[in-house]
């Protein structure tokens, strides 16, 4: 019989390269603030095993269900915690933690969620506007759209997105909101298709809005921020950590913040500039084409 619980997996990125960086060791902690399908997760439980322990973190409780299964195939070494990984204090103290070996966050969206159509997530498939991680809680992209004025979704877009048609469209957005309301996600692709020059570009007109959109929604930029900004206090000397993102928005602050650290003396920097995938994993998964790398230890 077919498993299609596999073909759901976020296809975990540079799998290689973050071991390489991260470097977890028999018997040690290490922070997954971003578990997933548990697909970096069951390869670090590997290492440290059998007296390491596994600490994992994830908003989507749907995932984290995923998640308890795959990596008990691996071993018993781990704990999965349902909070966004910027309320990562909390998760140690619940714990019993105070300091960690190693730490990986991983920015990419699951695949999962953008193949269920139901989430919301993606402009190729029918579904309701919602793009919520953790859908417990929160607004929605539908909430987005039906609150704010015509100048804020311009910002939004243009800010989140670096969509540089962020005017027009956020105008016919408004335009259709306030004559039928807008519920799905098709349609919001058909009026930014309708209005947005196609160019040459290859990328879906819908591609930045969308991205604009979930960020917002699930507070993506200010979570990073404000994990980085203590990361730092619960890191053991020599401890590393490996950040993933996936749009110049977050690279950016992780640069920042890294080189920040590095000033202080708190971080010593191992990736001068950001490792990207090998062609032959773009090839074999093309999600993690926009994906960097960066790791810095704690000196």
């Amino acid at each position: 019989m077919h498993d299609t619980t596999n073909d759901l997996l976020h296809k975990p990125v540079m799998v290689e390269e973050v071991l390489d960086y991260l470097n977890p060791q028999t018997g040690q902690v290490i922070l997954d603030c971003t578990v997933g399908g548990g697909g970096h997760a069951s390869k670090i439980l590997d290492k440290i095993k059998p007296n390491g322990l596994l600490i994992g973190i994830d908003k989507d409780l749907e995932i984290l269900q995923l998640a308890k299964q795959n990596l008990s195939k691996t071993g018993r070494s781990f704990r999965l915690f349902h909070a966004d990984y910027s309320d990562f204090s909390e998760v140690l103290s619940q714990a019993e933690i105070n300091m960690v070996n190693g730490i990986l966050l991983d920015l990419g969206s699951s695949s999962m969620q953008f193949d269920q159509a139901d989430r919301g997530f993606s402009f190729a498939k029918e579904g309701p506007l919602d793009m919520r991680m953790d859908r417990s809680h929160g607004i929605t992209a539908k909430d987005l759209i039906h609150r704010l004025s015509e100048q804020k979704l311009e910002e939004l877009f243009s800010k989140y997105g670096e969509e540089r048609w962020s005017r027009r469209i956020a105008r016919a957005i408004l335009k259709e909101e306030n004559d039928t309301g807008i519920t799905s996600t098709k349609q919001l692709a058909n009026i930014i298709e309708r209005v947005v020059p196609r160019g040459k570009s290859k990328i879906h007109p819908a591609t930045r809005v969308f991205q604009a959109l979930r960020i917002a929604v699930n507070k993506e930029l200010e979570s990073l921020e404000a994990f980085l900004n203590k990361i730092h206090n619960y890191m053991t000397l020599g401890a590393r950590i490996v950040v993933i993102s996936f749009h110049s928005l977050e690279d950016r602050i992780v640069k920042n913040k890294f080189s920040e650290r590095a000033r202080q003396n708190i971080f010593q920097i191992l990736t001068k500039k950001p490792i990207t995938p090998s062609e032959h994993e773009i090839e074999r998964n093309i999600r993690s084409r926009s994906a960097k790398l960066r790791a810095a230890e704690r000196v």
